[in-house]
């Protein structure tokens, strides 16, 4: 299931629940298309990392890696934007290859700003892909980035996480009504 906003981020301009949206709604960061983003002129990619490209503190993984290697291969720069301590994300990245930026602080614009300045790219060329609506998309929104919301790989999560799950739910029920109308 792939839901858009229409327009791209235009919905971030109609009222104060829709700066949450993302621009793009996906089941997971692995049955994106990225060529389709590639055409469309994207050239950087910021992920998070737990429950977006592993489960929440698993190591990176052969599926990980193979797809952000088909993404370099197309020709993508990529960056990991985390809120994790520089233990967890430098292990992370360094196992893939890739630049990153910890305890990014997101939702604050700084994090996704170091990341485009690391990588070359810019809010017009960069695309942010994440699977929290408070942290991931409100982030790359604030920042001016096209954001895919993608679900969460693993169900079980801690609790701090549970809590803002359910208030996910109700911006992402105003989300769906609005693309319905």
């Amino acid at each position: 299931m792939v839901l858009h906003a229409k327009g791209g981020s235009f919905m971030k301009k109609n009222g104060m629940i829709s700066q949450f949206y993302p621009d793009e709604w996906v089941d997971s960061t692995f049955e994106i298309d990225y060529e389709k983003l590639y055409k469309r002129g994207f050239r950087g990619i910021l992920f998070d990392i737990d429950n977006t490209l592993v489960q929440h503190d698993a190591p990176a993984d052969s599926r990980a890696g193979k797809l952000l290697q088909k993404l370099k291969n197309l020709g993508f720069k990529i960056c990991l934007v985390s809120n994790n301590k520089e233990g967890r994300v430098k292990k992370f990245a360094k196992e893939l290859g890739i630049d990153y930026v910890f305890s990014a602080n997101k939702p604050s614009r700084k994090g996704f700003r170091r990341a485009m300045k690391r990588i070359g790219t810019t809010i017009k060329n960069t695309v942010s892909i994440g699977d929290q609506v408070f942290t991931d998309v409100f982030g790359s929104n604030r920042a001016g980035v096209y954001s895919i919301l993608v679900k969460p790989i693993a169900k079980k999560e801690e609790i701090q996480i549970v809590l803002k799950r359910y208030l996910e739910r109700i911006v992402l029920f105003f989300y769906k009504k609005q693309l319905q109308s």
